[in-house]
């Protein structure tokens, strides 16, 4: 399927000459003068080799088809990170490389979409919100203002995010997994 390189996204499998690669992550540039392109940092899929490509925002692209499918987190071991398939109940193990610096955001029970070709998991798509611990952060000092400063904490997972003076440990906070930014306390 063809789609222009400004509609190119995280997680998108690509055709190129023949070869399947990963959007690690895409970029749109619009300068003030000349063409607007996009940039598209790839990972390819047959040997895990990181591609960076720059196209013209309006050029086509081949996109391959995968199947998204929705996966149970298991758990982690020495083979990968095991999910299970919620609808059958098929278990399929994914390669540490696949899934990469998204680990941190994993927990027992997620619900997670996995792009399947070829019977083989290519990427993972993670919730767009996810809900998660503090563990530590820096006590409030006197004088902060709510509005305009954030403190650094840790959360489960290891996961670094910047949150408002009043969170403490122990407090649950809702996080957008896109760019590891506090969205809210968590409601529960």
């Amino acid at each position: 399927m063809k789609v222009i390189a400004s509609q190119v996204r995280k997680g998108n499998v690509l055709e190129i000459d023949g070869r399947l690669y990963v959007v690690l992550s895409a970029e749109n540039f619009h300068p003030g003068k000349g063409t607007p392109v996009t940039q598209v940092d790839m990972r390819r899929i047959g040997d895990g080799t990181k591609v960076s490509e720059r196209w013209k925002t309006t050029e086509a692209l081949e996109r391959a088809h995968v199947e998204d499918t929705e996966f149970d987190f298991l758990y982690e071991d020495g083979e990968g990170f095991h999910f299970m398939n919620p609808a059958n109940y098929d278990q399929i193990a994914v390669p540490t490389d696949i899934i990469g610096d998204q680990k941190v955001y994993l927990a027992e029970g997620m619900r997670v979409y996995l792009k399947i070709f070829n019977d083989l998991a290519v990427s993972m798509e993670l919730p767009q919100r996810i809900t998660v611990e503090v563990l530590e952060t820096e006590p409030v000092t006197k004088g902060q203002t709510a509005s305009s400063s954030y403190k650094p904490a840790v959360c489960t997972g290891g996961l670094r995010v910047m949150v408002p003076p009043h969170i403490g440990p122990g407090v649950r906070i809702v996080i957008t997994t896109e760019d590891n930014s506090y969205y809210e306390r968590a409601k529960d």
